[in-house]
């Protein structure tokens, strides 16, 4: 993989992440966990799925660490 590629995805989690902080401090909070919107919330579900395609790096199934 393409260092310009791997980029996209750190872009991509940086960003993801950004917004995820940025709703917990609106909310005060320190945790998603300890937020009432948990289960089902977009936010969350989003970096979620950003951060395992950040570690995959696009490709299905396993993951290097």
């Amino acid at each position: 993989m393409s260092t310009e590629q791997t980029e996209v995805f750190e872009q991509r989690l940086d960003a993801a992440m950004q917004k995820l902080q940025e709703c917990q401090k609106e909310k005060q909070l320190k945790s998603c966990s300890k937020c009432e919107q948990y289960i089902g919330c977009e936010i969350r579900r989003a970096y979620v799925q950003t951060v395992y395609d950040s570690m995959s790096k696009g490709e299905t199934g396993g993951f290097e660490f």
